[in-house]
């Protein structure tokens, strides 16, 4: 049998805090959902424990992931992040948390925030949702996007069912709990 997440996780002086208390868990508000996908861009080619243990500096280094803050960044602010040692100092994954952000700030126009456009767009399966990211966002893959769905509950997996946070996570009614289709 595969090792899980969840396996890994426990006891995990970086993972097990992370499993037990976000991972999975819905997220409602832009700058806790803009942050998790910055940090699912920043990952690709690196471990999940690299970016936990980056997760502060990238915060001071994106102003609390406020996305309104990010989208105004220029020149100077890209300079500064690429020689932030304490974050992963990648031109296009800088380039792509600022258009992200500016993005952010079309949705909330379009449609009050980031967590009320996914809504909009929930249920799907997940080939259509990277097919909706990568028209939406820049630097979103299949992989970052549906590790970003499933650490912020629009899609199932976060957690075995035999881990006891399952039960947490369900009793939250994440958006898979409501009607996700299954043909993926």
């Amino acid at each position: 049998m595969a090792q899980t997440y969840c396996d890994i996780a426990s006891g995990h002086e970086w993972h097990g805090p992370y499993h037990d208390t976000e991972y999975g868990f819905p997220l409602r508000e832009d700058a806790e959902l803009f942050e998790r996908l910055v940090l699912e861009i920043n990952q690709a080619g690196l471990s999940w424990l690299t970016i936990l243990k980056k997760r502060e500096a990238f915060r001071r280094a994106y102003d609390g992931f406020n996305p309104a803050v990010v989208a105004r960044y220029g020149a100077r602010e890209r300079r500064r992040l690429l020689a932030d040692t304490g974050i992963i100092r990648n031109r296009l994954k800088i380039d792509a948390a600022i258009a992200n952000a500016q993005r952010l700030l079309e949705l909330r126009a379009s449609h009050g925030g980031f967590a009320a456009w996914l809504d909009a767009h929930h249920p799907r399966p997940k080939a259509e949702w990277v097919a909706l990211f990568r028209k939406t966002f820049r630097f979103t893959g299949g992989e970052i996007v549906g590790e970003f769905l499933i650490s912020t509950g629009y899609l199932p997996g976060a957690h075995a069912e035999s881990c006891p946070i399952y039960q947490v996570v369900a009793g939250l009614s994440p958006a898979w709990k409501r009607g996700l289709r299954t043909e993926d």
